[in-house]
């Protein structure tokens, strides 16, 4: 699963408030809730989820990259949220620097399979140094997005 496949313009924050690590993901889900993307009723077992599993070993995984993930027994398909923080996030990264791209999703329990794929594939495309690059040179949601969609002419484009 292809993260342009799960967010859509409103689910990208172009530029995020939140300064740590456990305010990010607040700011997140916060954000998922005031869209209608995530139940209201679900925001305390997701935060939750997601407290339990950043407890293990955060989920910044270097290169000014999170993937803050949880599961949920109540949702039916998978919810994604991309935040992009040009000043930086202090988030506990594995690499000790500043996280300035957060892509935070949740899987339905039910569908395990879906959370190695998911991770996988924004993994893979966040190692990417240019995809960082230009996501962090762009302004609005929409041109955020076109970077994200491998669809996009301009995704596949060097150097825009």
């Amino acid at each position: 699963m292809k993260l342009s496949q799960l967010v859509s313009v409103e689910q990208i924050l172009p530029e995020m408030r939140a300064g740590d690590h456990w305010s990010a993901i607040l700011e997140l889900v916060e954000h998922l809730i005031t869209i209608g993307k995530l139940p209201a009723a679900l925001r305390d077992e997701v935060l939750t989820s997601l407290k339990v599993r950043e407890e293990l070993v955060s989920t910044g995984i270097g290169g000014g990259v999170a993937i803050p993930h949880a599961f949920s027994d109540d949702l039916d398909q998978v919810v994604a949220v991309f935040g992009r923080s040009q000043a930086g996030i202090d988030f506990e990264a594995l690499d000790g620097a500043p996280v300035h791209h957060v892509i935070l999703f949740i899987v339905p329990r039910r569908d395990y399979h879906l959370h190695l794929q998911t991770l996988a594939a924004i993994a893979k495309m966040f190692t990417n140094s240019e995809i960082r690059r230009r996501i962090s040179e762009v302004g609005s949601s929409e041109e955020i997005l076109a970077i994200l969609d491998p669809k996009s002419s301009r995704a596949g484009a060097p150097g825009n």
